[in-house]
């Protein structure tokens, strides 16, 4: 298990109770008490840490190296029903963008998400989550499919943003999120929507556009990074923590301005301390979600998902 900085009082309790077990392992001596209490030290430490969370411990720990990824919800959610779809059919097959076809009990679901990887060799593979122009076309093709068949959409999103390389700008990439943007819009199928990690930029808006979207609780969603945002601001990325203060990022913040429709509970410590509760905390919110939107008609399916982004904002005439 890995710790950041602020859980360091956690993995020291850790450590200590790791050591009394030992103890009353290898010798007579009763530590039962002394386990206890050191157990209720970590309980109540975890308690105090995990619920006053600053913006950017939670940018933290939506980057945490053990936290679950799409396909990890996806197997979880789908078991082996899920069959991954290839190819935008016009350039190549994006490996940071993924979709397919699954199961949730009986209903069928199109899945769509960016995958980032577990390792250096893994990373590189899927190009640390960042979708090409290609990854967005395909996510379109396989939503389009999924309306043709009247499949309903779910996407996940986890991005430090769109590739911002300049094969990717030649091949579009402005214009390939654009039309995710536009397109998503009008789908005439349900689409419910899930930040799981990083959601940055215009990368986590092309697959972003959803009847519900939620956001789990350790998860951040604006325009951009906070160490990107206090490299502009105050020329040095010493400032992010000011930087995610001030970005309004968390599932708090963008509740409140009714950009998203609820938060997801994560469990205490976060998704990476208990994936099965992760895991099940997303399946009753997306099964919470469809069953909101499956009687709806097309008509009213789109016009209350137009009506939303349309209503998002102040603006002046």
């Amino acid at each position: 298990m890995e710790y950041l900085d602020f859980e360091m009082p956690i993995k020291d309790l850790q450590d200590q109770l790791a050591k009394c077990q030992v103890i009353g392992e290898e010798s007579e001596v009763d530590v039962t008490e002394t386990c206890k209490k050191i157990e209720e030290k970590l309980a109540k430490a975890k308690k105090d840490i995990y619920k006053n969370l600053t913006a950017w411990q939670r940018v933290q720990l939506s980057r945490h190296p053990n936290r679950p990824y799409t396909l990890d919800y996806i197997k979880a959610l789908c078991g082996d029903t899920f069959m991954e779809l290839h190819g935008d059919r016009s350039v190549k097959d994006d490996k940071a963008m993924i979709g397919g076809l699954g199961k949730i009990g009986d209903q069928s679901f199109m899945f769509v998400g960016q995958q980032k990887g577990y390792n250096t060799k893994t990373r590189q593979y899927r190009n640390f989550g960042m979708a090409n122009p290609e990854g967005y076309r395909k996510a379109l093709r396989l939503m389009r499919m999924a309306e043709k068949f009247g499949i309903p959409v779910i996407t996940f999103v986890d991005t430090p943003g769109a590739y911002p390389g300049l094969e990717a700008e030649e091949r579009g990439q402005g214009e390939a999120i654009a039309r995710n943007i536009f397109e998503m819009t009008r789908l005439k199928t349900p689409i419910i929507t899930v930040i799981i990690g990083e959601g940055a930029s215009g990368g986590a808006l092309g697959i972003g556009v959803g009847d519900r979207v939620y956001m789990m609780e350790n998860t951040w969603y604006t325009v951009i990074s906070p160490e990107s945002c206090s490299s502009i601001l105050w020329r040095s990325w010493e400032y992010k923590e000011q930087a995610a203060e001030a970005l309004k990022l968390t599932g708090d913040d963008m509740k409140k301005q009714g950009l998203i429709d609820g938060i997801i509970n994560e469990p205490l410590g976060g998704a990476h301390s208990d994936r099965e509760g992760a895991f099940k905390a997303v399946k009753d919110q997306i099964l919470k979600a469809f069953g909101e939107l499956k009687d709806l008609s097309e008509a009213d399916l789109v016009a209350q998902r137009m009506d939303k982004f349309s209503n998002m904002g102040v603006y002046k005439e």
